[in-house]
């Protein structure tokens, strides 16, 4: 399964009710568990900056995590965003992967500027 960050910005009304905002809370993670039924929860954080909450979580597919940020927006929050997360060690692997097949920068640089020159009018005397 992929990996997913859902980052959530309370709406004001949630954010200045702290009842209403666990009432919400738990009617929202039922919801989840009912119509996404392959999301398997990871961990759950309250931040202090731009979104209010973090929550790691893997789907089966993005079309899941559309619907996982589609109820957190329904249930209230102002600001529902799921990332798609990558592990480091597969990052990386993914970058060689690439790198191997790409031409390097130097070489496509060099062949940009003989092209360029061959493009270029001749310079008159």
């Amino acid at each position: 399964m992929a990996t997913f960050v859902l980052m959530t910005k309370l709406s004001p009304q949630l954010a200045g009710d702290p009842r209403g905002r666990k009432r919400v809370g738990r009617e929202w993670i039922k919801k989840i568990h009912a119509c996404c039924p392959g999301v398997k929860w990871i961990c759950h954080y309250a931040l202090l900056g731009r979104y209010d909450f973090m929550d790691i979580y893997e789907a089966p597919d993005a079309e899941t995590a559309h619907k996982v940020s589609y109820y957190s927006l329904a249930a209230g929050a102002s600001a529902a965003e799921s990332w798609h997360a990558v592990p480091y060690d597969r990052y990386v692997e993914l970058i060689d992967e690439t790198a191997a097949k790409a031409p390097s920068r130097r070489r496509a640089a060099a062949k940009g500027k003989a092209a360029a020159k061959r493009r270029a009018p001749a310079k008159r005397k």
